[in-house]
């Protein structure tokens, strides 16, 4: 999530794959973000990888450590900012005919960014406030995004491949995205996705 939170960067990157996109800037990033978490992994201060598990009781009023804030509001950034502008970017290429994908990025990306970022920093999104209580609902809402998101974005970039670039196609990649957005969103409510099932008061995070 850290590699790719400079969206447009990302967005050279997948366009033009590793031999056009991989350039001096993407490498820099990805070696910086690889010792960044190295090093943070290695004193346990990423998410999942504490010497012991931090959250025992998903309802129990515990601090929020900073490294879970910081890890989940950048999270929270990435899926939220690559879905909504690849929607926008899907229903501006069906209404008018043409693609601006990518002046879609440039203009809107870092706005949307920093506004979400701002957002984690007020504890104004799940699982990043100042006290671990909510955990066991707003667990339910992070992997409902997360699997959502993960499983639209590369039936997007399969089908842009595969579809010829033409109108019926922009209609039916738009069709399939935000379908599995919504398929995804509605599997999470019922619980039917990993880690998105209701939650009992009290219950150990051990028996998810």
């Amino acid at each position: 999530m850290f590699f790719i939170a400079p969206g447009p960067l990302t967005f050279d990157l997948l366009e033009h794959g590793f031999s056009g996109g991989w350039d001096r800037r993407a490498a820099v990033w990805l070696g910086v973000v690889l010792i960044g978490t190295g090093i943070a992994g290695l004193f346990g201060k990423l998410p999942g990888v504490e010497p012991k598990p931090y959250i025992l009781r998903f309802t129990e009023d515990k601090p929020n450590p900073l490294y879970r804030r910081i890890c989940y509001t950048l999270a929270w950034s990435d899926l939220i900012s690559f879905a909504v502008l690849n929607l926008a970017g899907l229903v501006y290429a069906v209404a008018t005919g043409e693609w601006r994908l990518r002046q879609i990025y440039d203009a809107a990306y870092f706005p949307l960014a920093i506004a979400l970022w701002i957002c984690g920093a007020l504890g104004w999104l799940p699982r990043v406030g100042s006290s671990t209580r909510g955990e066991g609902t707003e667990r339910r809402y992070f992997y409902g995004a997360v699997w959502s998101v993960c499983a639209a974005e590369p039936a997007l970039g399969a089908l842009w491949k595969l579809l010829p670039r033409n109108h019926e196609a922009d209609i039916v990649k738009l069709a399939a995205f935000a379908g599995i957005l919504s398929i995804g969103a509605w599997m999470a409510r019922l619980g039917k996705l990993p880690r998105t099932r209701p939650i009992v008061p009290g219950e150990w995070a051990v028996s998810d």
